[in-house]
């Protein structure tokens, strides 16, 4: 195919999607399987921040895990690059426009949603309370600033880093991916996630880190730039996925087990680097493409429209997490529970089920309104170029 032999047009890969619901043409590849997947590593980070103590995530087996699970985070950022790619498949070109007010429409209202709930907080302590930290984090520009990442809502910070790639992408994709040789695109994407690596790494066994807590920390951390490689290599993933393995679906059920089984190791056995800032996309890219190019059992499993919803709500369990749990355990403090287990999985149960709530009566249908804005003005007949055939 001409794609093979000159530039990689994504284009030339097309699938034609029809959402009923919303009666519109989705402009790219969607992959349900996928999509639980998300919701997976949310819980997994939820259990890492709230959860070590409860059984049975202490025990000795396990424990591993989830002392770990921060870098679900990690996850994200690579399969955001991945969907990227695969939600544009069909676009020979992005409006620029229109890819930023789309993306605001799908992170904006579970964000600002989750900053709501920390009004009683901010109230209770207005007098010492972080209002600098508060600006940057409605601003989502706190990862920005070393020193305020963690301030107010510690999972935005994330948040502020997805602003980079989605501010990167639309020129990453209309100038590099859609005009350079895919195995160009790809050289200087491992090259710079080798980079990236090192530098990580480095600075870590340097002078100049401090430990936890300290900006230094936060720098090497949670400063956007930092997790770039992450996005990259999942662009990179996506492309790869659309040139030589979208049609070419079949049974991976094995190998998506040996994969999984290949991150525990890695997250078990010490290997004397960071797993933090990419390291992890060697397997985590694997596991994407096997789970995305499945048509076994594991696809049907993961299709299932539940556990499609879970992951579509994933978003909020993540950036809910931490004004929920500082409610829920306010009430249970109160109340005089003490119970641990029974504690922290009431308060799951609440996020998980918030977080249903809030996409179903607040995040889709705010997506949905602010999707409707029209960013470029609509020709009247007046206005209308003259017709010259």
């Amino acid at each position: 195919m001409a794609a093979r032999s000159g530039h990689f047009h994504i284009s030339s890969w097309q699938t034609k999607i029809t959402n009923p619901k919303q009666g519109v043409e989705m402009r790219g590849v969607r992959k349900d399987q996928i999509t639980f997947t998300r919701f997976i590593a949310a819980i997994a980070i939820v259990i890492f921040h709230y959860g070590t103590g409860a059984f049975p995530f202490y025990k000795e087996p396990i424990s591993f895990i989830f002392k770990s699970a921060n870098v679900g985070v990690s996850y994200f950022f690579t399969l955001s690059g991945f969907i990227m790619i695969l939600a544009y498949a069909k676009s020979p070109k992005i409006d620029i426009l229109e890819y930023y007010k789309s993306r605001f429409a799908r992170i904006a209202p579970a964000y600002y949603v989750a900053l709501v709930l920390f009004v009683p907080f901010i109230i209770n302590k207005w007098h010492e309370y972080d209002y600098i930290g508060l600006a940057l984090n409605i601003t989502m520009l706190q990862a920005w600033v070393p020193s305020k990442a963690l301030s107010v809502n510690t999972p935005g910070w994330s948040l502020s880093t997805e602003l980079l790639f989605y501010f990167l992408f639309p020129f990453l994709f209309n100038a590099v991916y859609q005009a350079k040789k895919f195995w160009l695109i790809a050289v200087f994407g491992v090259i710079f996630f080798m980079i990236s690596q090192i530098i990580h790494n480095m600075l870590l066994n340097s002078a100049f880190y401090q430990g936890f807590p300290s900006p230094s920390h936060d720098l090497i951390y949670y400063f956007p730039p930092m997790h770039l490689n992450e996005f990259l290599m999942g662009n990179i993933a996506g492309l790869f996925y659309m040139r030589y393995i979208a049609n070419r679906s079949r049974a991976n059920g094995p190998w998506i087990v040996l994969s999984i089984i290949a991150l525990l190791i890695l997250l078990k056995i010490p290997t004397g680097l960071s797993l933090h800032n990419g390291f992890l996309v060697i397997i985590f890219i694997p596991i994407i493409l096997l789970i995305s190019s499945d048509n076994g059992y594991f696809s049907r499993l993961m299709s299932l429209k539940p556990l499609v919803f879970l992951g579509e709500i994933s978003f909020g369990i993540y950036i809910l997490q931490m004004p929920i749990h500082n409610i829920s355990y306010t009430i249970f403090k109160r109340v005089g529970a003490s119970d641990t287990n029974t504690l922290f999985f009431t308060y799951l149960t609440i996020l998980v089920l918030l977080s249903g709530l809030s996409f179903k009566f607040i995040e889709t249908p705010l997506r949905r309104r602010i999707n409707e804005i029209r960013m470029t003005p609509r020709l009247t007949g007046l206005e209308a170029p003259p017709n010259h055939n």
